[in-house]
């Protein structure tokens, strides 16, 4: 079990196991769209151009193509990154735009909650660098300030 965990940590690395689980979020947040299908209010802008369990396809593969790259090496995940920020992006805008349009209210809030509580940890932990927190990089973002 142990040397499994081992490998499993190796493998990952220090931003895959994000990727992992933001990933499988994403796959069942999609699901959920398809499943148990909720009111679309505040999304017609992406309504307007597909219904809204097509916009679900859009959170799963996303989510998967996140999984996956959870398994790929330092400086090949990125894409990673872009897919996990993709659906939440738009989720963003089109609340946005609902919003700024006085068709949905509540959209402008949730335009924020969306880009900084979703997009924005991502695009945080997309400039993670492999070492991170290790012994021999702890310290020096301190060691650079004057003063």
């Amino acid at each position: 079990m142990c040397a499994a965990a081992w490998w499993l940590r190796k493998r990952l690395g220090r931003r895959g196991p994000f990727l992992v689980f933001m990933g499988i979020g994403k796959v069942c947040f999609g699901a959920s769209f398809i499943f148990t299908p909720p009111a679309a209010a505040g999304l017609g802008l992406l309504t307007r151009f597909a219904p809204l369990h097509c916009w679900a396809w859009v959170w799963i593969i996303c989510g998967t193509a996140t999984f996956c790259c959870a398994w790929l090496r330092f400086g090949q995940d990125g894409w990673g990154f872009v897919a996990a920020s993709i659906p939440p992006a738009g989720w963003a805008f089109a609340y946005g735009w609902a919003g700024l349009l006085g068709d949905y209210t509540r959209g402008l809030w949730l335009f924020v909650w969306y880009i900084t509580s979703h997009c924005g940890v991502i695009w945080c932990a997309s400039r993670v660098p492999p070492d991170a927190g290790s012994p021999r990089t702890l310290g020096q973002a301190a060691e650079g300030r004057p003063g």
